[in-house]
């Protein structure tokens, strides 16, 4: 009886051990998703503040102080003085015809590389792969040498270009990747009826991959419309500036940085991608797991 007893209170003793440390180790989770949710949100809270603070409010009074005055005319002074209509404007004209190409182009090559059966296929998705090497820097000068021979500087066409040719090897290796997890049986049961190549890729792999192409549009969306290097060297006057490169010169009536304005044009452009990926958050989380399955 007395082992009997000591093996109990040994049991019992282990049992109560483990909702505790079950409880201690939920303390700890929540400690830290608390902590990385107050550095996330704690940065945009703090720029929404301080696009509401008037331009000597900013400059005399503490950078973590609240507005003295709640300036909203800082939103349309940034839209209209600041020229960020116009410049959201450009980034739009460069951005989704870029965007159309890349994933057009990318998805066909990803069908041709993964589905398609010819030769040298895997050398051509090894070209592709090469390309995400290459740094944008070592081909920013040849390509402004290309464009103003061409004649095509001081449009919008040099970006649009040169986003297309930049975003096409990580689109085209993507697409390829996600084209493994499409069973090849229904390709084959399609042309055993009669459908030739542009209706298979049209009405059966589009329509199976189309997380896959919402998840990598939306990367590259990101990647274009944050960019500013290739942006500032095709751009060469204020008429063809994107939102990054206006954002960078954004100067008041006087030629003055207001800064109220300027923040208030950061929180336009900040906010307006945020809600982007915040609508679309599920099926880009769709099309990751989609991507996974086969390797």
């Amino acid at each position: 009886m007395p082992l009997t007893s000591t093996a109990a209170r040994g049991n019992h003793a282990s049992g109560d051990s483990r909702p505790r440390r079950r409880r201690s180790g939920r303390i700890w989770v929540k400690l830290v998703l608390g902590l990385l949710l107050v550095v996330e949100i704690y940065p945009l809270l703090w720029m929404f503040l301080t696009s509401l603070k008037s331009n000597s409010d900013y400059l005399n009074n503490s950078t973590w102080s609240l507005p003295t005055t709640w300036e909203w005319g800082n939103y349309s002074e940034a839209w209209s003085t600041g020229h960020i209509g116009l410049y959201v404007r450009n980034s739009l004209l460069a951005v989704l015809p870029s965007l159309a190409l890349i994933l057009l182009l990318g998805t066909a090559a990803g069908f041709a590389l993964q589905i398609m059966v010819w030769k040298g296929r895997s050398l051509t998705l090894l070209i592709f792969l090469a390309g995400i090497m290459v740094p944008s820097q070592m081909i920013l000068l040849p390509l402004f040498t290309v464009y103003f021979q061409a004649g095509l500087s001081g449009t919008l066409w040099p970006l649009i270009l040169t986003y297309t040719g930049t975003g096409l090897p990580l689109t085209v290796f993507m697409m390829a990747t996600y084209y493994k997890t499409v069973p090849r049986e229904l390709f084959e049961a399609a042309t055993i009826d009669g459908a030739g190549i542009l209706r298979a890729f049209w009405t059966i792999s589009i329509p199976m991959v189309r997380n896959a192409i919402l998840t990598v549009g939306l990367v590259q969306f990101f990647f274009i419309w944050n960019d500013l290097l290739i942006a500032l060297t095709f751009t060469n006057n204020q008429d063809l500036r994107t939102i990054q490169v206006g954002l960078l010169n954004f100067t008041g009536d006087f030629g003055a940085t207001q800064y109220g304005p300027l923040f208030a044009a950061i929180c336009i452009n900040v906010f307006g991608t945020l809600v982007i990926y915040l609508f679309l958050n599920q099926k880009v989380m769709k099309g990751l797991t989609g991507g996974a399955v086969k390797g």
